[in-house]
């Protein structure tokens, strides 16, 4: 009887539009030509926009992009998949206002089993991931790990300029994430279905940038054997990432800053402008106003390129992150492996909360790389680590001890402090990782 009745209720169209006006996910649905029949309460809530706005409209006409961007598959009318496909996506409502949505788009068929339209539902999960980060609940946000209040402040800002095509400029220390970063603003953005195209300026002769960014023609000089694209033609209609953009030539600091002003450029050897639509992002681990009064980087270019600016903080001004990172390295590897990576000591863990990590959080995933090939068993102690980590406790001890341990006195150090390793280093005028790092090279006498 309960699914008579609920043929019933579906079988009538106002009580079936009554059901889909009454939930909280909002409802489009549009055909085979991007034209839209369905529009419901919630989807108005979402959007900004009303029924009588979009019903029997191009929804790429009506929503443009973020909503209707490079993640859609009717961008060129015909359909990209027959199934069901979801992902997150930034959108921009009627009123201006950035939302994240939940997206499931599924191909609705007829009794013949053909296509016949695209029924779409949205989810406003905005509150819900703001809260998330006001809350320091979330462990990563689009693939970057980090809890840590700069880095929640980080991720806010992902979030704020990914529905919008302004340029951005990563700045901080070299292995802090610069390319993790503009990566996530690209796969956030409307531009996350197009190409995301690094490349590192500071990598390649002066010779070969030119080439590379903008392409050249056959026969532009000894060994142009065919035409080429340079990587802003191949990020079309996606985002371009220059790293280490401060070590351009000020003769490609010209060229680049004219593409930038109209977005058209030159292949070299070529005669044709070439136009290309692209996000550009920069980052460099230099202060470029620094380098604008030593005169190696021009003005202009700085204040094109630094609309909006990201600072990544470095890995010793979030150590409480280092934890996190830890774990998602082993993890990593065991994947990578496929196999279940060792797990890693509290005294190890402690020695690399000490340590100052000038290579940032690429360092500290080389030592746990260097840590797994290194340990003998199941778990990674401080003797498992890479050696400026364990020589460290000593060098940058703020008593400056240099007192050699023994087994007998850190015996009766550890009986008098009842177990507390802390008290315990602090009588023997050590820092806690060189107790630490001793005990672990003494398994046999200190056992657990």
């Amino acid at each position: 009887m309960p699914e008579d009745m609920l043929s019933k209720i579906i079988a009538d169209k106002k009580n079936l539009e009554r059901v889909l006006d009454n939930l909280k996910i909002g409802i489009i649905a549009h055909d085979l030509n991007r034209r839209i029949f369905y529009f419901n309460h919630a989807a108005e809530r979402i959007t900004g926009y009303n029924r009588e706005e979009v019903l029997g409209k191009d929804c790429h006409q009506v929503f443009g992009e973020p909503f209707c961007g490079g993640q859609c598959s009717f961008a060129d009318h015909a359909p990209a998949f027959t199934g069901k496909k979801e992902y997150l996506n930034n959108i921009v409502t009627k009123s201006g206002e950035a939302r994240r949505i939940e997206m499931s788009v599924t191909m609705m068929k007829d009794s013949k089993g053909r296509d016949f339209g695209v029924l779409a539902s949205l989810a406003d999960v905005t509150e819900i991931l703001n809260l998330s980060m006001k809350a320091r609940e979330l462990a990563s946000f689009s693939g970057i790990v980090g809890k840590d209040a700069k880095m929640m402040m980080v991720f806010r800002q992902i979030q704020d300029v990914a529905g919008y095509d302004y340029p951005v400029h990563i700045s901080g220390e070299t292995g802090t994430g610069k390319e993790l970063v503009a990566e996530a603003i690209h796969n956030e953005s409307h531009r996350s279905g197009a190409p995301f195209v690094p490349i590192n300026c500071g990598a390649l002769p002066e010779s070969l940038i030119e080439s590379e960014l903008f392409g050249h023609v056959k026969g532009a000089f000894s060994g142009a054997i065919r035409d080429k694209k340079g990587r802003f033609e191949l990020a079309d209609n996606g985002t371009i990432f220059l790293d280490e953009v401060a070590e351009l030539s000020r003769q490609m600091q010209v060229k680049l800053l004219r593409f930038l002003q109209g977005g058209k450029f030159e292949k070299v050897g070529g005669e044709k402008t070439v136009r290309v639509n692209v996000r550009v992002i920069s980052a460099t681990n230099k202060d470029l106003k620094k380098e604008i009064q030593q005169g190696t980087f021009r003005k202009d270019l700085f204040y094109r390129l630094n609309v909006i600016p990201i600072h990544l903080p470095p890995l010793r001004e979030r150590r409480n992150d280092i934890p996190l990172l830890v774990d998602h390295f082993l993890m990593e590897a065991g994947q990578m492996h496929d196999n279940m990576p060792p797990k890693i000591s509290r005294e190890a863990v402690s020695l690399m909360m000490e340590y100052h990590w000038p290579g940032n959080v690429r360092e500290l995933q080389n030592a746990i790389q260097f840590a797994i090939v290194n340990c003998n068993g199941d778990m990674i102690f401080p003797k498992d680590l890479p050696m400026e980590l364990k020589d460290q406790s000593i060098l940058c001890s703020p008593r400056g001890a240099s007192r050699k341990l023994n087994e007998e006195m850190v015996k009766t150090a550890l009986e008098k402090s009842g177990g507390n390793k802390a008290k315990a280093a602090r009588s023997l005028g050590v820092g806690r990782a060189t107790l630490y790092r001793f005990l672990s090279d003494h398994p046999h006498t200190f056992q657990g």
